[in-house]
């Protein structure tokens, strides 16, 4: 059974979540646990990527704030994004294999799919399905890639249903 989040946010503090891609370490960075149920783990962390990115539909940007929930029973993470000032931008959502927390380092590796769901819930948008494709996944680990395709409809279902907010209170 695990400890509660109290108990928890004690010693992974100053956690770090790591992200990995086909096998290498994409990003590494510092991260607040929020909460730890022992099936869902939330952290806040700034944007972590030096300088701005801008994907035409959303911008990141140094002082945006990334509230992110992960799961150790689910294929995807949800990061609700917000500028420094609050304002709600979005949820970037990330095909992950399930979520690892081990020894203060949220391990997640990203399976290139990707969701992205305006703030309003008017644009709901599929990315990354070429290199979903591209990685040769469905090849080396067939259950793996139907569990992430899997994962990107349940999410965009929602989505278009209901908004990502009830899946995260």
């Amino acid at each position: 059974m695990s400890a509660p989040s109290e108990l928890r946010a004690d010693r992974t503090k100053g956690l770090v979540v790591a992200l990995s891609k086909a096998g290498r370490t994409k990003i590494r960075y510092p991260a607040e646990l929020v909460r730890d149920d022992g099936v869902r783990v939330t952290v806040r962390a700034p944007w972590a990527a030096p300088g701005a990115r801008d994907f035409g539909f959303v911008r990141f940007e140094p002082g945006d704030v990334f509230t992110e929930h992960y799961w150790r029973d689910r294929w995807f993470a949800v990061k609700e994004v917000r500028t420094g000032g609050g304002v709600l931008k979005g949820w970037y959502c990330d095909i992950t294999r399930p979520a690892v927390l081990a020894d203060g380092v949220l391990a997640v590796e990203d399976l290139d799919l990707d969701l992205w769901v305006s703030a309003d819930g008017s644009s709901v948008l599929r990315l990354d399905e070429d290199e979903f494709e591209e990685s040769g996944l469905a090849e080396r680990d067939p259950a793996a890639a139907g569990a992430a395709a899997s994962a990107l409809d349940e999410l965009e279902a929602l989505a278009r249903a209901e908004g990502l907010a009830g899946l995260l209170g």
